[in-house]
């Protein structure tokens, strides 16, 4: 019996890989052994299935972040990092065509990832930087909300620009390039960490 779970995990894998619009119903039921109509029993539409399967897959990454977030032995600079090292682990799977298909033909599964990433950065990132400049480790005059929209909001859309990055380099030379050096560019003299060590 193919659940509704089994359905989200099969789509998001597919959708992900091959792009939403490209990936039809079809090759969803025959990749399962079943019928269109079982998908349909859960999902009204495919804009409905693409949305809440991708809302799947942010929830995980949510747990991870969550994860990273309690773990009171790692400063936040640290916990930044950590977070955006896991994200590049599930964007490493995506194809370009997936969030372009999305943004052009699901408005609905767009503003699910538009509303996670702003979420992700306008709360938890600029949180996390907040915590960082309470505890000195940033420099005076930093504006935590501009360095979030500089260089933390839609780093998907730098990572899948015109190549897909994620083809062209390793997850540890973009964490480098597009967070490490970012952060630590804002970090008061003498600030250390175990990555800010490995930038080449």
């Amino acid at each position: 019996m193919t659940t509704k779970s089994d359905l989200l995990e099969c789509s998001i894998l597919n959708f992900t890989q091959f792009g939403s619009k490209r990936f039809t119903l079809d090759e969803l039921a025959s990749s399962l052994g079943i019928s269109k109509k079982t998908i349909y029993k859960y999902f009204d539409t495919k804009e409905d299935l693409v949305s809440q399967s991708l809302s799947y897959l942010l929830d995980k990454y949510l747990a991870d972040i969550n994860g990273i977030i309690k773990d009171t032995s790692e400063d936040p600079i640290v916990k930044i990092i950590l977070i955006y090292k896991k994200g590049f682990e599930y964007l490493k799977h995506f194809k370009p065509s997936f969030l372009f298909g999305i943004k052009k033909y699901y408005p609905k599964a767009d503003k699910v990832f538009t509303n996670f990433s702003a979420q992700m950065v306008h709360g938890t990132i600029l949180s996390l930087l907040t915590e960082a400049k309470e505890k000195g480790y940033l420099k005076d005059k930093v504006q935590i909300k501009l360095i979030c929209d500089l260089y933390f909001l839609r780093i998907d859309n730098i990572a899948f620009k015109n190549d897909n990055l994620f083809d062209l380099y390793s997850n540890e030379v973009l964490l480098q390039h597009l967070i490490v050096v970012n952060l630590k560019g804002i970090v008061v003299e003498g600030y250390s960490n175990v990555f800010f060590g490995e930038i080449a």
